[in-house]
């Protein structure tokens, strides 16, 4: 027998066998609902259900169709999509060049209007999906991404993705409850999640990982919070000694790593804002430089008095502009302790000197930052404390970040300034005892009701603080409880806090969950009442 004969009757068989599987049980949509998350701005959807072909063909038009930004999406995406048929799909090619397999979608056409590929605050991330099978008015089965940005079409290749199931039975992926129509676009303008690499070093593997998990519910600004008092580990050119103040000499990141990082982000469609907390917050500095010490006794506030805080400041900013592209910048501000000032002499004869109080050498030391953060093209974001010491005489362009007063952002908008919401009773990931709902019904408008205020709003963040929690845990404290903010900041105030929750979302939310661990992501069980716990007992996946 010759070899092609050999292989024909193999693939006969094969379809045979596949035939008769599916006619003995077909799927129905009940079996793997294609529940959304975060749920598209409108939608609709019919009752068919339609097979994917394996070797679905990318079509690409526009401007920035043929971005290798969109042409690596979609090979990651179809690699997530047909896991299970890995090494099948040049077979199942050929049964369908013998006409012996038809599926219904066999194309992806992606359209994309803008060939740049810029990413800042507010791109354009809206997206229109379709899907369709082949019928009497179009021979081909088609599913078309249209979206303005390349990162539109990243969040509707998400969305594609979702839609997507692989049905056991049959060994084949399929879509129900098509044909699909949906346009989508995110609320807010920024959705972050914050990750602390001061407390817990975090390896450049498990930050892409952490990157990663963010494109699959939309979230698109991953805060850095580099240093803090505890550990100094990256890199800066200009102030080499800075990172003595690492853990130890493995604990550390190169400038080639965080370039890594902020590349790895963006082919995601994702920003990344560094952050650099000062005054306080700064005690690992003086490990590599003690002169940035008030005194070996007063570690932090930085000192003041000195105008080498200040080039050292003004070195990190430069060195860190060359990495960071992102218009905005952290420069921290909280939880600035200022005793020890009163108490070191040459920064006590400062004081006297200019007839400061010490909150007005704190004022001093913020206002000088963020001018240093403007001269780079940076835009300044600040912890609210800035805010409420001395907020107007903070740089209009001032972001406020609220993390600690629930009316923070209602105050601030009402002077003019924008504001991120992270309010640390819902939205702080450490709080392992705050529940998924809790986290979903927290509205960042809340008490904001003029429609110019609310543009102030910019968005929203939840934060990922290290001090409990590094790579055995950090993944499984942060979902899937981040997802539910994701989806409040990412779909329609109306959608989300409308009916039931139990009934509307979380459903969903175990699936998505499901979701994240079928794509390596170890998200924990939505239920739990503590945080990142295993399951208690026996159960599915999708009712943990």
């Amino acid at each position: 027998m010759s070899p092609n004969l050999l292989l024909l009757l193999l693939l006969l068989l094969m379809f045979f066998s596949l035939s008769i599987t599916s006619s003995l049980s077909s799927p129905s949509p009940a079996d793997s609902p294609p529940y959304l998350w975060p749920l598209p701005a409108e939608f609709s959807f019919g009752n068919e259900t339609l097979s994917v072909d394996p070797a679905v063909a990318l079509i690409v038009a526009g401007h920035g169709g043929g971005s290798p930004i969109v042409r690596a999406a979609f090979e990651r995406y179809m690699g997530m999509i047909f896991k299970h048929a890995s090494g099948r799909a040049s077979l199942l090619a050929r049964i369908r060049f013998l006409r012996m397999v038809e599926y219904d979608i066999t194309s992806l056409k992606i359209v994309v209007h803008s060939g740049s590929e810029e990413l800042q605050l507010g791109v354009d991330e809206s997206y229109t999906l379709m899907v369709s099978k082949k019928d009497e008015q179009s021979i081909v089965g088609a599913v078309t991404i249209e979206a303005n940005t390349v990162y539109g079409a990243l969040r509707g290749l998400e969305t594609f993705s979702q839609l997507c199931a692989f049905d056991y039975l049959t060994q084949s992926v399929q879509i129900y409850k098509a044909p699909w129509y949906i346009q989508d676009k995110p609320r807010f303008q920024y959705r972050g999640l914050l990750i602390d690499t001061s407390r817990h070093y975090l390896p450049i593997d498990v930050i892409k990982q952490i990157i990663e998990s963010m494109s699959f519910a939309k979230l698109n600004v991953l805060h850095w919070h580099i240093v803090d008092e505890q550990s100094f580990p990256l890199e800066t050119p200009t102030y080499p000694n800075l990172w003595k103040g690492a853990y130890s000499r493995w604990e550390r990141y190169t400038v080639e790593d965080a370039s890594e990082i902020v590349r790895f982000a963006k082919m995601r469609g994702i920003n990344v804002m560094p952050e650099v907390d000062v005054p306080g917050h700064a005690e690992s500095w003086g490990t590599g430089y003690p002169d940035l010490w008030p005194s070996l006794s007063c570690r932090e506030p930085l000192d003041v008095t000195k105008n080498f805080t200040f080039d050292v400041i003004s070195g990190i900013l430069a060195d860190m502009r060359k990495i960071f592209p992102f218009e905005l910048f952290h420069l921290g501000g909280d939880e600035v302790n200022t005793d020890c000032w009163k108490n070191t002499t040459h920064v006590k004869e400062w004081l006297q000197g200019r007839n400061f109080t010490t909150k007005d050498a704190y004022k001093y030391f913020v206002l000088r930052a963020q001018q240093i953060a403007i001269s780079k093209n940076w835009t300044p974001v600040n912890w609210e404390e800035t805010f409420s010491s001395f907020g107007k005489y903070l740089d209009p362009r001032t972001v406020v970040h609220n993390w600690l007063v629930s009316d923070i952002c209602q105050k601030a908008v009402a002077k003019g300034f924008r504001c991120i919401f992270s309010n640390q009773g819902y939205w702080y990931l450490d709080h392992l005892d705050v529940p998924w709902d809790e986290v979903y019904n927290t509205e960042p408008l809340h008490g904001i009701n003029e429609t110019s205020h609310q543009k102030l709003v910019i968005g929203g963040e939840v934060c990922m603080w290290g001090e409990t929690a590094d790579t055995s845990v950090v993944l499984q404290t942060i979902w899937p409880r981040a997802a539910a903010a994701a989806e409040r900041m990412w779909s329609t105030r109306e959608a989300v806090s409308k009916g039931n929750i139990t009934l509307t979302a979380l459903p969903r939310l175990h699936y998505f969950r499901c979701l994240l661990n079928n794509r390596g992501v170890p998200a924990a069980p939505v239920d739990n009442f503590y945080a990142r716990r295993p399951p208690s007992g026996p159960g599915s996946c999708y009712a943990q």
